[in-house]
């Protein structure tokens, strides 16, 4: 039967009021593609009291026939090739089907490099010498369960544990194949006689080669390439198609070269992996207008507006009720400057380093050494929901006693494999932030927090009582460890506004555990499979960093199993 749309559960409680505000020209649906979306449907469903169509989601955009100049055939047809997308080609290709990947991009976009995993090769050969990494299997899932309160469909969520490790060496085999890259695992989990306890999940891959036009994403085309698969480029996703029985039979799209417009039938399955909608400014505002507040744009910026999750949602798809992101708190604003969805600011790569942190006032008002969203939830509780970073010149020995784990660690992890970036690279960098006016510099704290706009005598005080704090060892504010709580005596003093570096959506709409979307009742929408940022059900509200890689982990284990899947038709 054919899948109708109720759109019941896309928004939140907070994004109600903004459904009130009438549609403008929307340009989601596809890059060039300009579609006129009808004022938003003011009418209630009655059980729960919320628009029927929030603003953002116009009506599938029409194309005349007599438009489609180009008619293709394949087996399996995936939009968007980034993380999920060219996991998701390569599946579909070593598996037998003659698959076509289709980007607006001009070639492959960010493929992420820190891939979460339980019980790798690299994992478990690495144990014997560093136990204190062993993952419990049982209790990683009831953590990602607790960090999503429950609001999660824990069968995706036991999938990713089951399939994630074969998944890496899968990964693992391909990039190794020609000695151009090295996958590490990295191993560490830090103090865990505290909350902030990390799960040795992540996997990176680290480049051999001096080929500055070969990249990981790249390099995963070309395998792609090698196994058959093609891609044609600068073409963007308009919507999917479906039969009188509601299955999906293909795509329609158009160059943005020529902007002529084809159709590409897909006879098992097409694969919608286009990255969320980190960059569809009205669907942020109605989805998470929380993370508005704190977030500040950082160049380059992502170009991912929502494509795949409104063609699904169209084709009858049922969307998350919370919108949820994954926040870091590594951008900076000037002085006088604070956070907001329109603000522009600057990379602060160092801005996760738990030094002090005081808010407006020139107040600390948390512990330090939290994971990084929870710094950013305290944030949102602060005056304009921001917060200043304070260190001092000792910070290469501070940051090695810190010992911070995750994307953000400075230092090479416990087994010797390299972290994201290194401690030698932040003297540069800080000074770039410096010569743009971010980070600020003084030789006293009066004059630091003076550069700041801070609150001079509150910012001294808090200053003071921190050094005392660190000299005692303890701190019976907020309970910091004491290996972290360094005092700050070391001039010259450093300071920075800091806020929310936006890196993704991570609410999509509801998928199964064949990766098929599901509609308002629950049943399969069949010929679709959807993965990656546009899909749901795995967290809610927010991301817990201290799982090292899990996004981009089950962006791949799940593109594997749909690309497999799809090419085999078994689901």
């Amino acid at each position: 039967m054919q899948h109708s749309v109720s759109r019941r559960g896309f928004i939140g409680a907070a994004g109600v009021a903004a459904l009130g505000v009438a549609a403008t020209s929307l340009t989601g649906c596809g890059k060039g593609v300009t579609e006129t979306a009808a004022a938003a449907d003011t009418s209630y469903d009655v059980r729960t009291q919320r628009p029927n169509k929030p603003s953002w989601l116009n009506d599938a955009p029409t194309v005349a026939e007599s438009d489609i100049t180009e008619t293709l055939e394949y087996d399996v047809v995936v939009v968007g090739i980034g993380t999920g997308g060219v996991i998701a080609t390569i599946s579909a290709a070593e598996n037998g089907a003659k698959v076509l990947g289709i980007d607006q991009k001009s070639k492959v976009g960010n493929v992420r490099e820190d891939i979460g995993a339980i019980d790798s090769r690299l994992q478990l050969e690495g144990y014997a010498d560093h136990p204190d990494c062993v993952i419990d299997k049982k209790e990683a899932i009831e953590d990602i369960v607790r960090y999503a309160n429950g609001a999660c469909n824990r069968d995706l969520i036991n999938l990713w544990a089951e399939e994630s490790g074969a998944m890496v060496d899968w990964v693992t085999d391909i990039c190794e194949r020609d000695g151009n890259f090295k996958m590490n695992w990295e191993a560490g989990v830090g103090d865990t006689s505290v909350a902030e306890r990390a799960w040795a999940t992540s996997h990176s891959p680290q480049k051999l080669t001096d080929d500055k036009n070969l990249s990981f994403g790249q390099d995963l085309v070309n395998y792609a390439t090698e196994k058959g698969a093609e891609f044609r480029w600068d073409t963007s996703l308009i919507k999917c198609e479906q039969d009188a029985t509601g299955r999906v039979t293909g795509v329609i799209c158009r160059s943005d070269l020529d902007k002529h417009y084809l159709r590409v039938n897909a006879k098992n399955g097409v694969i919608l992996c286009t990255g969320g909608y980190a960059a569809n400014t009205e669907m942020l505002e109605v989805r998470q207008p929380w993370n508005q507040d704190i977030r500040i744009n950082t160049p380059p910026g992502g170009g991912n507006s929502g494509d795949g999750i409104k063609a699904a949602l169209w084709c009858g798809a049922h969307m998350d009720p919370v919108g949820t992101a994954v926040t870091f708190n590594r951008a900076a604003v000037k002085p006088g400057e604070f956070p907001g969805a329109d603000v522009k600011g600057a990379w602060f790569w160092f801005g996760e380093q738990p030094f002090l942190k005081v808010n407006t006032k020139g107040k600390r008002f948390c512990n330090e050494s939290g994971p990084y969203d929870y710094i950013l939830h305290a944030a949102s509780m602060q005056p304009h929901h921001m917060y200043v970073d304070i260190w001092d010149s000792n910070y290469f020995e501070d940051v090695k006693q810190i010992d911070e784990h995750g994307c953000c660690r400075l230092y090479p992890w416990d087994n010797g494999a390299p972290s994201n970036k290194d401690i030698s690279t932040m003297p540069a960098d800080l000074q770039k932030l410096q010569d743009k006016g971010y980070v600020q510099t003084a030789d006293t704290m009066e004059e630091l927090a003076e550069k700041l706009g801070l609150p001079v005598e509150q910012t001294v005080a808090t200053w003071k009582q921190y050094n005392e704090y660190a000299a005692a060892g303890d701190d019976p504010d907020y309970n910091k460890e004491p290996y972290r709580l360094i005092a700050l005596d070391q001039p010259p003093y450093y300071g920075c506004r800091t806020g929310s570096w936006f890196l993704a959506t991570i609410d999509g709409v509801a998928v199964n555990t064949d990766l098929h979307p599901v509609d308002d009742e629950g049943d399969a929408i069949d010929g679709l499979y959807v993965v990656g940022n546009d899909a749901g059900g795995f967290f809610c509200f927010t991301y817990p960093s201290m799982f090292v890689g899990l996004a981009c982990g089950r962006t791949m284990t799940f593109g594997k199993r749909a690309g497999m899947l799809a090419a085999k038709g078994l689901a």
